[in-house]
Formats: structure tokens, sequence, C-alpha cells
């Protein structure tokens, strides 16, 4: 496939999955389904889904690895925050590789989630159903659309 075509084409179903995520935020009551690091999830979803940083299982466990991280050290570890936050991106980073669940975009989790202060929730909701929503559209899309092999079968 063209480098524009390819391009494109991840510019396009980029704006469709995070325009359903953004739509299920602002326009309905179901809960927060963004997350910022989704954004550079979708280079990797459309651009390079071949990629082993971009399969099902380091999109979801990559994302939930470094945000639990994140919670951890928000609420349990009584640092400076110019402490914390590279405390907990390095162990982030750690234990994605460690657990070979690695996913670039997910290495900003622990920041989100320090800088925010966000709640416990914040596991559940954007992180948990978020990855799950852009999982099920990186299948469809590449498999019955782009008719790529995907998840990859490595």
């Amino acid at each position: 496939m063209g480098d524009i075509k390819k391009s494109f084409l991840a510019g396009l179903f980029s704006i469709i999955t995070i325009g359903i995520l953004t739509g299920l935020t602002y326009k309905t009551e179901l809960g927060i389904f963004l997350l910022a690091s989704f954004g550079s999830s979708m280079v990797l979803l459309y651009g390079y889904p071949e990629s082993p940083f971009a399969q099902p299982k380091n999109v979801f466990f990559g994302h939930f690895t470094t945000t639990l991280v994140g919670l951890f050290f928000l609420y349990l570890i009584p640092l400076p925050i110019f402490l914390t936050i590279p405390l907990a991106v390095g162990l982030g980073v750690g234990l994605m590789i460690l657990f070979n669940v690695t996913h670039p975009p997910a290495g900003g989790n622990p920041i989100i989630v320090i800088i925010g202060s966000v709640s416990l929730d914040y596991l559940l909701s954007p992180v948990i159903t978020g990855s799950v929503i852009i999982i099920v559209f990186a299948i469809v899309i590449n498999r019955f659309i782009l008719k790529k092999i995907y998840p990859s079968k490595k």
C-alpha cells in the first residue's frame, strides 16, 4: 500500500475511533472513554498494526499496567511529584517489558494519572473500557476493511 493511501487511511480510522470515544465521553452519560495516550495508540493500531507493540494484548495490558503503576504511586507513595512521576514511568516501562506487553503510548499513562490526580475508577473508565473499544475497532478495521492479518499470528 502506498504511503499516501496508508497515511490517509490511518488518519481516517483514527478520526473514527477517537471520534467514537469522544462521542461516548461527551454525548452520553456512560462515563469517560478518552485517554490522551489513546491518540498515540492510533499510530500503531492503524499505521503499523503488524508491530508487536500494536497487538491487542500489548495495547490492553500496556495501558492497564502503566495506569495501575501510576495509581500505586499517586495513592501509596508519599513522595514529591518530581520523584513520583519519573519513578512511576520507569517502573511502568520496566513492567511492560518484563511482562512482554510493551505498548509505547502507555508509557505516558503514569504522568497522566499523577498530574491529573485521577480517581481509582480511572482504571475501569477510561483505561479498560477505552482499551477494549480501540482494540475491537482495530480488529474490525484491520481485518475486515483493510484485509490485514490482525492480530498478528506471530
